[in-house]
């Protein structure tokens, strides 16, 4: 897409202000206050990313981590993917995912040994879906040589798939969804570069970067393959990758991943955040065979027609227009890219006159999340940071560097890193990212992996500044909610944020608003579901059978 004028950015950022409620506050962006309770909260482990200089490329992504209520007892359970810990090429130690089960409080047990699902196999990535159609979420894991698949037997037991999908390389990004809608999830699995644990235990840094020598990719090696695997409706997996359309042409380094509706058809798209590549947006016939669109549509290169170092995803209607944008992480000293969907596929960069060149642009990102954490009725934009260069110290960046927070200042995004709680004051080098109500208190709360050093987990103590809505509706594609005078809508993403899984259910924060006069939710088949009347401050369960028109 063409770099947009002047004139066009002044005309956003007035459709930008336009969009807030007369009524909501202006005196300046509020201040949040995220709180890292980690150790109180018993998330203590580490998680390894092989040494510490990171010789080899497979050092350097670290682990993503995923939020979901895995024994059904109503509060968010939390699953940490681990990797191993080398020095020089021995192995020293192999670290295990862990199952944290939370007490119904925002504190956890470390329920790994029961629980069954702690594969020690080098972890890059996990996905939360329905694999076997019981109603219980599965978990697959994307690992560095065989990817496994725990099917969740129920109280937070599961067992692994004999058969698991996946492949046996480094596999990164995963999103389970429907993509031929027949009623059962199928599975995406991104794959990074061709490699094999030997020449990661034997790898030396040889590339020269700012007079240091530091871990050779990803230019200069073979990309390693997407795979798209489809459910027989049983639990069972088949290779579908090119019957589906989804053979990675490029071999390009795929990372995020995420499946949404990007054009309003009742369809799961696919978009694929490819490191120094373009990326991938898949569009859907509907039957489940996709064509390849990224060009086309706007969203594969930024402003300028350049290929960017895609890391990680967050989806979310930035602007309330009704539509799903996309913001796409990316290296230091290249900005993280906001894509304003346009409508019939059609998406164009903003970031510039959204504010978020600057405060994007140093930072080498990961994770992140377009959500309301204030429910004041915007979207704020959490950006989880870290070098892939322990290097980087002795050339003045940094290995480790804060995450940051940015809110609707009211004509774009303004960085309230500064002033947004004792959780953005801790330094890491940080890579996935998960939101989700850990406390029941309803405002959102996040964990963030960090390289070779436990996750942060952050309580959302802010003040509220409006009221919330939870809607779980598993197979919604749209929830749209009418309150207050306003309209907010939640679009359903499978994936995002960077090889992790936020919880899935519908977070809507609804500013002053006491009451909800019109909820709406959209089916695949294009059902509705009405309610009216609804009390504020809740979670609300919604099947399609309920009240559908």
């Amino acid at each position: 897409m063409r770099r947009s004028s002047g004139a066009a950015g002044l005309l956003l950022v007035a459709a930008l202000a336009a969009a807030r409620s007369p009524g909501d506050p202006t005196v300046g962006p509020p201040g949040f206050d995220l709180v890292a309770v980690g150790a109180e909260a018993g998330v203590v482990h580490p998680t390894w990313c092989g040494r510490p200089e990171k010789p080899h490329i497979m050092e350097s992504g670290g682990t993503g981590l995923a939020l979901a209520d895995v024994d059904g007892d109503g509060d968010l359970d939390l699953y940490v993917v681990d990797g191993w810990r080398l020095a020089g090429s021995e192995v020293v130690d192999r670290g295990r995912n862990r199952l944290y089960r939370n007490r119904g409080d925002g504190t956890f047990e470390d329920a790994t040994e029961a629980s069954g699902a702690g594969d020690d196999g080098w972890g890059t990535g996990v996905a939360v879906g329905d694999a076997n159609g019981d109603g219980a979420p599965d978990l697959f894991v994307s690992n560095l040589g065989p990817d496994v698949l725990y099917v969740n037997r129920g109280g937070g037991r599961f067992e692994p798939a004999p058969a698991p999908p996946g492949g046996a390389g480094w596999s990164t990004g995963a999103a389970f969804f429907d993509a031929d809608g027949d009623g059962d999830e199928d599975l995406f699995v991104a794959g990074y570069i061709a490699t094999t644990l030997e020449e990661v235990l034997h790898a030396e840094p040889e590339l020269d970067w700012e007079g240091v020598k530091v871990m050779f990719g990803p230019f200069g090696l073979e990309g390693e393959g997407n795979r798209f695997f489809e459910n027989d409706g049983a639990g069972g997996f088949r290779d579908a990758t090119a019957a589906a359309g989804l053979a990675d042409a490029g071999l390009y380094y795929s990372f995020g991943v995420a499946a949404l509706d990007l054009d309003g058809d009742l369809d799961l798209d696919l978009y694929v955040a490819n490191d120094s590549n373009p990326n991938y947006l898949y569009e859907n016939d509907g039957r489940g065979r996709f064509r390849e669109v990224g060009l086309w549509s706007g969203a594969a290169l930024d402003a300028g027609g350049m290929a960017q170092a895609g890391m990680g995803l967050a989806p979310g209607d930035f602007d309330q227009d009704g539509l799903p944008d996309l913001f796409v992480t990316n290296f230091h000293t290249d900005a993280s890219t906001l894509y304003r969907n346009l409508g019939a596929l059609l998406f164009e960069d903003v970031t510039r006159p959204t504010g978020l060149h600057e405060p994007t642009f140093r930072p080498l990102s990961w994770g992140a999340l377009l959500a309301d954490l204030d429910l004041d009725g915007r979207l704020e934009l959490f950006v989880a940071n870290g070098h892939i260069y322990p290097q980087a110290d002795l050339v003045g960046s940094a290995y480790k560097q804060r995450n940051l927070l940015l809110t609707d200042g009211g004509a774009g995004f303004v960085d309230v890193s500064e002033r947004a709680g004792s959780g953005l004051a801790v330094v890491e080098s940080s890579r996935g990212l998960a939101a989700g109500d850990l406390d029941g208190d309803g405002d959102l709360d996040l964990v963030v992996t960090n390289c070779d050093a436990p996750p942060t987990v952050l309580r959302n103590d802010t003040p509220h500044r409006g009221s919330w809505l939870l809607v779980d509706a598993p197979r919604a594609l749209r929830i749209t909610v009418e309150a207050g005078g306003r309209t907010f809508v939640r679009h359903r993403f499978a994936g995002g944020s960077y090889v992790s899984a936020h919880d899935s259910r519908f977070h809507f924060g609804l500013g002053a608003a006491t009451m909800i006069d019109r909820l709406t939710a959209l089916w695949p088949d294009g059902t509705e579901t009405v309610r009216t009347g609804i009390p504020v401050n809740r979670v609300l369960e919604l099947a399609p059978s309920d009240g559908a028109r």
